[in-house]
C-alpha cells in the first residue's frame, strides 16, 4: 500500500501507477489478523478484543452462515448499532460468500419491510433488544425474510457492565422464541471454524447493497462490489499515509451502516491493524469522557458532532490532546466549525467528499499539505473528476466555473440493485453523475457548492444554501443552520434560514438580518428566519432538510387552499 509511486494531476486526478488492490474484501481482516494478533481490534465501552479473536469468531460465524444457506448472492442484513457483532458479522457474511445488507436501526417496520422485499435478504442480523428486535419479527411474518441471528447484548458487555445491564435493563430485553426461524449468535459460531473458502470475483461479486436515496428518487441499493470497497479503502489509507508513527486508535462514532464509517474507520481501520474503540450512539458527555480516557488518534466525523464539541459548556475540562487528525464528511463542513475545532483541539480537521455511489470517498484535503478553506480537496489516487456543464452535461466546463461533479474510478459502482433505467441515467456518457454542484480552481483543488436538488431557484437566479449556511454561522450566537427553499407565488422561491442557537445566546431575527448584509447579496438573503431549538437530523447525526422542505410546502398548500376556498366564497356570495 506504501510502496508505488504516483505522479497526478491534481485537477483531474489522474495517476500514474498501479491501481487499487482487487481481492476480496474479506482479506482485509485476513491480513490483520496475521499482521497483528495480539494487538487490539475492537473497545467496546471498556471490554477489548484482540485481532486473533475477532479473526477467530468470524470464522466461525462464517461457518455459522454457510450453514444457514449462505453463499454467493445471498443477502443478510445487519440490523445492528456499532457493536463488535456488526464488525464480526459483516466479514463472516463476506467469507461465506454472501451480500452484507446495511440497515438503519431508526428504520420503522414499513420502510425495513420495504428494504427487505427490495433486497431480498433472507437472513436479519439483530441485538436482543425489544426495541429493534420488535421491528425484525414484524418483517419475518410480512416480508420474504427467513430467518432471524440474534445477538445478546449482555454478552459483550465487560462482566460488571453486563450484570448490571441484565439486572436493571431486563424490560429492554426481547422475549425470543425458541424456534427454528430464530438462532442466536451463540449458536452460530457453535462449531470449529473451518468455513468452506468460496471462489469470489472481485470486479462482480457485491459486497454490500448499500442504500440511498441517490442523486434522486426513492431509495434504492447501489451494488458496491468487493473491489469497490477494497480500492476506497486503499485510497483512504494513502490520505492518512505517513500521518501516524504506528496502527491508530479511531473512534467509532458513526454507524458502521452508513458507507461512510464502514469504509473511514471500519474497513481502513482493519486495513491498517488500528484499535477501533466502538461507541454505540451519540452522547456529547460520553464522547469528552471517550477521548479524554481511551485516546483515540483518529476522529471521523460529520460537522454537527464538530459542533457540539466545540459549543458544549464542559468541553474545556477534556484532554483532547490525543487527536491528531479528523475527517469530516457528510455534509459540507462550516468554515467557522472547522477553525473552532482545530483552536479547541489542535487537531487538524479535514473536509472530504464522496457518495454512497462511490464507496463513498471521492475527493479529500491533504491532510499534511496546503488546505483551503471551504475545499472539498484533492481526487483521491486512481480516480477522475470532471465538472460537466449543467446545461450541456456532455462538455467539461473551465476552471472556476460551476458544474456538475462527475467521477470514474475503481471505487465506483456497479449499479443500482434491479434498477438499469436509473442506472444508465446516473452513468450518462460513461461517468457517475453526482447531482453536487461545484467548480475547480487553478490549484485543482474542488469547491462544493451545493446540491442541484438543494438549489433554490429564486427569481430566475440559483441561490445555494451551503453560501447562506455558512455566512450565518460566521455569527457567535449560531451553533447549528439549515437553509431550505421555500415556495413563493411571485418569486418561485425564497430562501428560509432555520436556527439554533448557542446555549445561552440571544438574538432576534433583525439582528441577524443585519449581520448578513454585507455578507450575503440581496437574492441570498434569507427572507425568512425561524429559531428552534434544535434543528432535524439523520441517525448519522447530519443535519436534514426533507423534515423542514416538507413542512414548509404543506403549510404553502394549506394556504393555496385556504385562498381557494376564500375566492370560491366570495364567488357564490357575489
Amino acid at each position: 500500500m506504501g510502496s508505488e509511486t504516483h505522479t497526478r494531476d491534481n485537477r483531474r486526478g489522474k495517476v500514474a501507477g498501479r491501481e487499487a488492490d482487487s481481492a476480496p474484501l474479506f482479506s482485509l481482516m485476513d491480513e490483520a489478523v496475521a499482521g497483528f494478533p495480539d494487538c487490539p481490534c475492537l473497545d467496546f465501552l471498556g471490554k477489548s478484543y484482540s485481532y486473533r479473536e475477532v479473526g477467530a469468531l468470524v470464522d466461525r460465524a462464517a461457518k455459522g452462515f454457510q450453514r444457514l444457506g449462505v453463499k454467493r448472492g445471498v443477502k443478510v442484513g445487519l440490523f445492528l448499532p456499532n457493536t463488535p457483532y456488526f464488525v464480526i458479522c459483516y466479514f463472516a457474511i463476506l467469507k461465506a460468500g454472501g451480500t452484507v445488507v446495511n440497515f438503519n436501526p431508526l428504520y420503522v417496520e414499513r420502510e425495513i419491510i420495504q428494504q427487505i422485499e427490495d433486497s431480498q435478504t433472507e437472513i436479519l442480523v439483530v441485538p436482543d433488544l425489544h426495541l429493534l428486535y420488535a421491528k425484525a419479527a414484524k418483517a419475518l411474518e410480512d416480508s420474504c425474510l427467513a430467518k432471524i441471528v440474534f445477538c445478546r447484548m449482555q454478552d459483550i458487555l465487560p462482566p460488571l457492565k453486563g450484570f448490571l445491564f441484565s439486572l436493571f435493563k431486563r424490560s429492554a430485553i426481547a422475549k425470543i422464541p425458541s424456534d427454528l426461524r430464530h438462532i442466536s449468535f451463540d449458536a452460530l459460531i457453535r462449531n470449529d471454524g473451518n468455513f468452506k473458502p468460496v471462489a469470489i470475483e472481485p470486479d462482480k461479486d457485491v459486497a454490500v447493497l448499500q442504500y440511498t436515496g441517490g442523486t434522486t428518487g426513492l431509495p434504492k441499493g447501489a451494488m458496491l462490489t468487493h473491489r469497490n470497497l477494497m480500492a476506497n479503502t486503499r485510497q483512504v489509507g494513502k490520505v492518512v499515509e505517513g500521518i501516524h508513527d504506528g496502527p491508530e486508535k479511531i473512534l467509532a462514532l458513526l454507524p458502521f451502516f452508513h458507507v461512510f464509517a464502514m469504509t473511514v474507520v471500519m474497513n481502513h481501520g482493519i486495513a491498517s491493524g488500528s484499535e477501533i474503540v466502538l461507541l454505540p450512539r451519540f452522547d456529547i458527555k460520553q464522547v469528552l469522557k471517550t477521548i479524554a480516557a481511551k485516546r483515540p488518534t483518529a476522529f471521523p466525523g460529520v460537522p454537527t458532532v464538530y459542533t457540539a464539541i466545540n459549543h458544549h459548556a464542559k468541553t474545556s475540562k477534556y484532554d483532547l490532546s490525543s487527536l491528531k487528525v479528523c475527517i469530516s464528511g457528510g455534509a459540507p463542513l462550516p468554515v467557522q466549525i472547522k477553525k473552532d475545532f482545530e483552536t479547541l483541539t489542535g487537531c487538524n480537521l479535514v473536509e472530504g467528499y464522496g457518495l454512497t455511489e462511490a464507496s463513498p470517498v471521492v475527493t479529500c484535503n491533504p491532510i499534511d499539505g496546503l488546505i483551503k478553506a471551504g475545499s472539498i480537496g484533492l481526487p483521491l489516487v486512481d480516480t477522475a473528476v470532471e465538472i460537466r456543464s449543467l446545461e450541456s452535461p456532455e462538455k467539461e466546463v473551465p476552471v472556476g466555473e460551476s458544474g456538475e461533479i462527475c467521477v470514474r474510478g475503481p471505487q465506483v459502482m456497479l449499479g443500482y440493485w434491479r434498477r438499469p433505467e436509473e442506472t444508465a441515467d446516473v452513468f450518462r456518457g460513461g461517468v457517475l453523475h453526482t447531482g453536487d454542484v461545484g467548480y475547480f480552481d487553478e490549484d485543482g483543488y474542488i469547491f462544493l457548492i451545493d446540491r442541484l436538488k438543494d438549489v433554490i431557484l429564486c427569481s430566475g437566479y440559483n441561490v445555494y444554501p451551503r453560501v447562506i449556511e455558512e455566512a450565518i454561522h460566521l455569527h457567535p450566537a449560531i451553533d447549528e443552520v439549515t437553509v431550505v427553499g421555500v415556495p413563493d407565488d411571485y418569486r418561485g422561491q425564497n430562501p428560509k434560514a432555520f436556527v439554533k442557537l448557542r446555549e445561552g445566546a440571544r438574538l432576534t431575527e433583525q439582528e441577524l438580518l443585519d449581520f448578513l448584509a454585507d455578507k450575503l447579496s440581496p437574492i441570498e438573503m434569507p427572507k425568512f428566519v425561524e429559531f428552534r431549538d434544535e434543528l432535524p437530523k439523520t441517525m448519522v447525526g447530519k443535519l436534514s432538510k426533507k423534515e423542514l422542505a416538507a413542512d414548509e410546502m404543506a403549510k404553502y398548500a394549506a394556504k393555496a387552499e385556504n385562498r381557494e376556498t376564500g375566492r370560491k366564497t366570495d364567488r357564490e356570495t357575489s
